[in-house]
């Protein structure tokens, strides 16, 4: 049971985490904003979980990897501490904590996340889609199982898929995108059994991303991963509508706005080193304005899958 903390203390905590989701995790937290208000902290508290998390990993590449490793472990020791009723201090845990309690969310999932952050700071390649999918287990797929009490399906159990499914749709689209940001943090997430597949090297990929531009290749690569990112949506499009219809908005919203990412990067040539590919602000909002009015219950259009992957 978390430790009682003053109103004050976790109200500043919540709101910590508000921040850094407005801050960092625009499209989701333009999402967040048409759940009903009483939810949104605790969504906010997940994402803060996930940020920091991602930040000591990622925005601390001038500390040597043991000082990172251990950085990330201490933070992690004191919100298992603070599992098992231990103050904290920390700016934005207390809300963590908070929110884990009120849903009797499953710890497995947390520790299944610093598990696979934990990841990042060892191992820089994959070799294939199942090692790939491993590492997303934790750093995606939980996500969704973490956010499934808050949206409060009727059906838990045959929502779990359809969550981790989102979950992996989101983690691999981010991917692609970011393949030259990646790549400045010294890492590769796309398979390389996939790179051999389509005769792509990690030299060619940092001279594409010195150039600013792909080669006829990654091109290729960049397509054939947008059409494996698009299974996992086909398969987590039925879990929309499993959801309270209070929430439905907010994930269907989540759902076409990262995929309209992909749909930028088609646009794009499929050129990721060109720019960073972002759906336009009017096209945000006209898609959040949609889906807000959609009767609940009404069934997502998965974006079609130009050629069925295997997925896990």
């Amino acid at each position: 049971m978390e430790p009682q903390l003053p109103e004050a203390e976790l109200a500043a905590a919540y709101a910590r985490c508000r921040e850094l989701h407005r801050q960092h995790g625009r499209t989701y937290y333009l999402a967040t904003r048409l759940l009903p208000g009483w939810k949104r902290p605790h969504v906010h508290a997940l994402y803060g979980f996930t940020r920091h998390a991602d930040e000591i990993v990622d925005r601390t590449e001038e500390l040597p990897p043991a000082q990172r490793a251990r950085l990330l472990r201490d933070w992690s020791d004191r919100f298992v501490a603070g599992l098992h009723g231990a103050r904290t201090d920390d700016p934005l845990l207390p809300a963590v904590l908070h929110t884990i309690a009120a849903f009797d969310l499953d710890r497995a999932d947390f520790a299944s996340f610093l598990h696979s952050m934990a990841m990042d700071l060892e191992i820089t390649a994959y070799a294939d889609y199942d090692a790939l999918l491993e590492y997303m287990e934790g750093s995606a797929a939980v996500i969704g199982t973490m956010m499934l009490p808050i949206l409060d399906p009727a059906d838990p159990a045959a929502a779990r898929e359809p969550a981790r499914q989102l979950g992996l749709a989101f983690q691999l689209t981010n991917f692609i995108r970011d393949v030259a940001e990646d790549l400045d943090r010294g890492r590769v997430y796309l398979p390389q059994e996939d790179l051999r597949r389509f005769g792509v090297t990690d030299a060619e990929l940092h001279e594409c991303a010195r150039r600013h531009a792909a080669t006829p290749a990654v091109r290729e690569l960049v397509r054939f991963e947008i059409a494996r990112a698009r299974a996992h949506y086909a398969l987590a499009a039925p879990g929309v509508t499993m959801l309270a219809p209070t929430s439905q908005a907010c994930i269907r919203t989540a759902y076409h706005l990262y995929a309209g990412i992909l749909d930028e990067v088609e646009q794009a040539g499929h050129d990721v080193f060109a720019r960073r590919a972002v759906v336009p602000n009017r096209r945000r909002l006209a898609v959040a304005a949609r889906c807000l009015l959609t009767r609940p219950g009404t069934p997502v259009a998965a974006p079609p899958v130009p050629s069925p992957q295997p997925v896990c």
